[in-house]
């Protein structure tokens, strides 16, 4: 499928995003992480961390309180289980890595972000350049 864009003597064409990346994703366990969920926001997808550009999610390896691990440990789930629904994107921002060394990178399935469906379930916020308190 293409669109086609006018504006130009000839028709421009663009190509259509295909969602090209699929894997099982497990939980991260001990050093040795390939493809698996770190938490709501940090994967590791083939050998690369990546954190989720758009999001922040509660903190479960230093929280601030018990319930901010709980909807941690619940984001972690859910974004585990949205990867493994399917083919998706990976779509880089302005910013290549983080301060951590993390690829920075929106999550995409059919063109919706699936940090955006953990924002909707209120399992995550929007990313604002800080983070939020939890408890």
């Amino acid at each position: 499928m293409a669109i086609f864009l006018s504006g130009g003597p000839a028709a421009t064409t663009a190509a259509v995003n295909i969602d090209p990346n699929r894997a099982s994703f497990g939980i991260c366990f001990g050093p040795d992480r390939v493809t698996c969920v770190v938490d709501g926001d940090t994967i590791w997808f083939e050998g690369r961390k990546i954190r989720i550009a758009d999001i922040n999610t509660p903190e479960i390896s230093n929280p601030g309180c018990a319930a901010e691990e709980r909807l941690g440990q619940q984001a972690k789930i859910r974004l585990q289980a949205l990867l493994n629904q399917g083919a998706f994107s990976l779509q880089s921002i302005d910013r290549d890595q983080d301060q951590y060394g993390r690829d920075l990178r929106i999550i995409t399935r059919d063109g919706q972000s699936l940090g955006e469906i953990l924002v909707t379930e209120g399992l995550a916020e929007r990313w604002q350049g800080t983070r939020r308190n939890w408890c």
